[in-house]
């Protein structure tokens, strides 16, 4: 979400305005940043409130009730010095108000925006009817009045088609549909380490291919598909994972080893290689950008059960990469009827995902104009431009004395 706030701020900033930061961590600024540890979805207290909301029984404890509306009212005074401190005359809140990773956040911000009636976005991205793990829960009241709220002040904003139709479905309001995008009016920089530099720290040899997943280890990226499509490829290749499996524990991390183990794929977790942005650790170790992931590899895996939207396909356009994708929900209903070339493996891997790929690893040109297909598609649909007119659009409907 942070890669899509930036997105925005960069947006807002040339339409005139300019944008400060409430968050519990922050690489903005800091005489434009209000930085709250309880913020951050990872704060002990936070973690633990979560844990007993979401990981237990539909029953919460007294305690848990009164440590959750302790922060809600720590965080709002926060809220409240923030808006005075900076004189914000609109909140963009990302995210904060979908999913419920920190709920006395979401119930501070319903409570700020009730009293002050300052005009908001809200930006969804994901909601908790689309995530199991929030299924059962001890926190149905709470998910009632703050994830998302129905106050009028709100403008929301979603980064698909299905979830406006679910949110209007679930709860009674509109949203307006915003897709996420990236910078595709300027053309990517080549990678500013050599590929075999990245190669060697991968312990990639040289006549094996380089197959990238580049995802969280979370079980709806479904990379067990990766494997297999990997083995029955037939060719010399490895599977590097871009990213680690972040706030949602390791047993699938654990699941996929076994797998690999069993099927004789090598997997690589490459989440100590690679960072958003590359460069040298505090310790002295060489990380390199997850643009020299995407340049480097061979063919891009991404076989998603589930998507908000798909920034790893956005990526794969931009940094031209043949892909193959399984086709998840949002895919087909937003994305492919744009025409993008891509191959689709759907609910598994088929003999005919296979042989597409193949002729694509041995035909050069044809990755090359398949790829500037897709970027010029992207171009149109999904650049900086389109999101700066949606942008234009909203804050001169829902706002105008803005």
């Amino acid at each position: 979400m942070s890669l899509e706030s930036a997105k925005w701020s960069h947006v807002l900033h040339d339409l005139g305005h300019t944008c400060f930061y409430f968050a519990g961590e922050c690489d903005r600024p800091r005489d434009q940043s209000h930085v709250v540890a309880e913020a951050h979805f990872q704060d002990p207290t936070v973690r633990k409130t979560t844990r007993d909301l979401f990981e237990h029984d539909t029953l919460r404890s007294a305690e848990t009730t009164e440590t959750i509306h302790k922060l809600r009212v720590h965080l709002k005074r926060e809220l409240y010095a923030f808006i005075e401190k900076f004189g914000i005359q609109l909140l963009k809140v990302e995210n904060a108000l979908s999913l419920p990773m920190n709920v006395p956040l979401g119930l501070a911000l319903t409570e700020v925006i009730t009293e002050t009636n300052i005009p908001t976005i809200a930006h969804h991205h994901d909601f908790h009817w689309e995530r199991d793990r929030y299924g059962v829960n001890a926190a149905e009241d709470f998910l009632q009045a703050a994830f998302p709220p129905a106050i009028p002040s709100i403008c929301h904003v979603v980064i698909n088609s299905y979830a406006a139709a679910e949110l209007a479905r679930r709860t009674g309001m509109g949203a307006m549909l915003i897709p996420n995008v990236m910078d595709f009016d300027h053309f990517p920089e080549e990678t500013a380490s050599p590929k075999q530099d990245v190669r060697n720290a991968l312990r990639i040899g040289p006549d094996e291919l380089f197959l990238l997943q580049p995802t969280r280890i979370v079980p709806r990226k479904c990379i067990e598909r990766s494997i297999e499509f990997t083995k029955w490829l037939q060719r010399p290749a490895c599977l590097v994972i871009s990213h680690s499996s972040g706030d949602e524990g390791n047993e699938y991390v654990k699941y996929l080893t076994r797998l690999s183990e069993a099927m004789d794929v090598r997997l690589i977790y490459g989440s100590e290689v690679f960072d958003y942005v590359g460069g040298i650790r505090e310790d002295g170790r060489r990380v390199y950008s997850l643009a020299e992931a995407y340049l480097c590899s061979d063919l891009v895996t991404y076989p998603s059960r589930v998507e908000g939207f798909g920034n790893a396909f956005l990526e794969a356009i931009y940094y031209r990469r043949p892909l193959v994708i399984s086709g998840y929900e949002i895919f087909r209903r937003d994305i492919e009827p744009k025409g993008f070339r891509v191959i689709d493996m759907g609910g598994f891997v088929t003999e005919q995902t296979l042989t597409q790929a193949r002729t694509l690893l041995d035909d050069p040109g044809l990755v090359a104009e398949i790829t500037e297909h897709n970027y010029e598609l992207a171009r149109r649909h999904y650049s900086l431009h389109v999101l700066r007119n949606r942008i234009a659009a909203l804050l001169q409907h829902r706002f105008p004395e803005l």
